[in-house]
This record gives C-alpha cells, structure tokens and sequence, in this order.
C-alpha cells in the first residue's frame, strides 16, 4: 500500500469544524465541512501545506452552523482566486441550512447520498449515515489509488453497522470523542442539553469511541485522531488517553493524539 493520503484538522470542536483529505501524490484535497472564518481556513491551510487552489469538492456532513457558518464567506474568498470546488450537500441539510441556500446560484452544489460513492480529487468517497439530531447527516470514507484509505467520523449518537462497516481497514481515523460522561453529568448545560448530548442522537462519549477504536483495530490503522472534543464536558488529554489505552492493551502501534479547536493538527 502506498501512503498517499494526509488529513488536515484545520478545526474541531463546538465553535467550528473544517478537515481537510488530501492526496499528496497529487496535491488535491477535499474539505470537510466549513465551520471557520476564511482568516483561519487560509491560514491553516499554508500552515498544513495544502494549496487551496487544489480543493477540488467540499462535502458538508449536517446541517449545523459549526459545520457550515464558514461556507459562504471561504468560497468568497475562494472565487477570488479563480477557485471554484463543487459542494456536495445531503438535499434535506440543503434544506435546513440558510448558510447552504444562500450559495444557490453563486456557486455550484450538488446532491450527496447516503450509499453515494463520489469520485472527487481522484479518490473514491464513500459516505454513510451517522445518528444525529439534524436534517440528516453522514460521514465518509476516502479510498486514493494504491489502496490508502482514511475514515471520517463525527457527530453522531451511536456507532451504526453502516458507519462500523466503512470504517473498517483505515490507515487514518478521524473519530469523534466528544464528552465524558461524568463530566457531561456535572457539567454546566441544562439537563436537557446533557440528555441530548447523551443520546442515541447526540455525541459519541470517549467510552464509545474507545469502544468502536477497539473494534476497528486492524492491521492498516496508524493513526487516530479524537475529534469533537467538547470544551466544556471533556479535555484534550482525557479521550488522547482513553483512546491510546485501548492501543495499549492490544499491543498495536497506532498513534493516537487529539484535533483541537483553535490549532491545526495534521496526520500522513
């Protein structure tokens, strides 16, 4: 297998989310999500090394405004430079979303399925559905040629069969890790929040992430990144740990580190 993929977290957490997969055989990437201003986007880009003039598609995995808020203004920004990525949006988080309703007619967004297998950067994405209270929302797996593939996980209650099945056989994992659950418990949100947080539609707990990690231990797996890590119900070290334990045990040599909100954090 040739290592041909990098994944670029320019940001992650509850105030805004944007990854980038690259192929770096070839220098073209796609985004995930755009949840940061365009200071930051192009900013963190230089700093990871990727040309933006190389993104050849975004696809957005729900509807909510730290996974979208970005869109508008980074495509502005993009257009400027002659730069033009296709956005490929779920129809009903097309729906739901003003940030994705006021790029009609200005840029070009196309329908994304669950079940889809895109061809977008040369690589093939596949995307699945995650469980989370939005219009609807997914995650992806990236396959380059020479069999390098990445997984890509956030925002959802529960790991589905569906999500468990793509995930399988990854290099790289981005794997969202977001609470703990006796933080979430004390922690400051109403109850209400905590119970949705908590749900089967909410975020996976460092629990159930390091849960899904043990299952998708396999010889390919290098690197795992914890993502959506809450600044309130959890730390940076806390899902690092739970989830590099469970490296630990099984003897395996994956390297394990957490995606911030406010730094890049890149893994080859």
């Amino acid at each position: 297998m040739e290592r041909r993929l990098a994944l670029h977290v320019l940001a992650s957490g509850s105030r805004g989310n944007a990854a980038i997969v690259e192929d770096t055989a070839t220098g073209a990437g796609v985004l995930v999500d755009c949840g940061i201003c365009k200071r930051d986007f192009f900013a963190r880009s230089a700093e990871a090394g990727f040309d933006p003039a190389n993104l050849a598609a975004i696809v957005v995995t729900h509807e909510h405004t730290d996974h979208t808020k970005g869109l508008g203004v980074v495509l502005r920004g993009l257009a400027k430079q002659g730069i033009a990525p296709v956005v490929y949006v779920d129809d009903a988080v097309r729906a739901a979303s003003s940030e994705v309703v006021s790029l009609e007619g200005a840029h070009d967004v196309r329908a994304l399925r669950a079940g889809d297998a895109l061809s977008l950067a040369g690589m093939s994405v596949h995307v699945f559905r995650t469980s989370h209270d939005a219009a609807a929302s997914c995650g992806f797996r990236f396959e380059a040629a020479g069999g390098d593939v990445a997984g890509f996980m956030t925002d959802t209650g529960v790991v589905t069969g569906e999500a468990d099945e793509a995930l399988s056989g990854v290099r790289l994992l981005a794997l969202e890790s977001n609470h703990d659950v006796q933080m979430l418990a004390d922690g400051p949100y109403p109850y209400p929040v905590k119970r949705r947080v908590a749900s089967d539609v909410g975020h996976l707990s460092n629990v159930q992430a390091a849960e899904e990690l043990e299952r998708l231990l396999c010889g390919e797996l290098e690197q795992v990144v914890a993502m959506h890590i809450s600044q309130n119900n959890n730390t940076y070290r806390l899902p690092a740990e739970t989830l590099a334990s469970v490296v630990a045990r099984a003897g395996h040599p994956a390297c394990v580190q957490a995606a911030f909100q406010d730094l890049l954090v890149s893994v080859r």
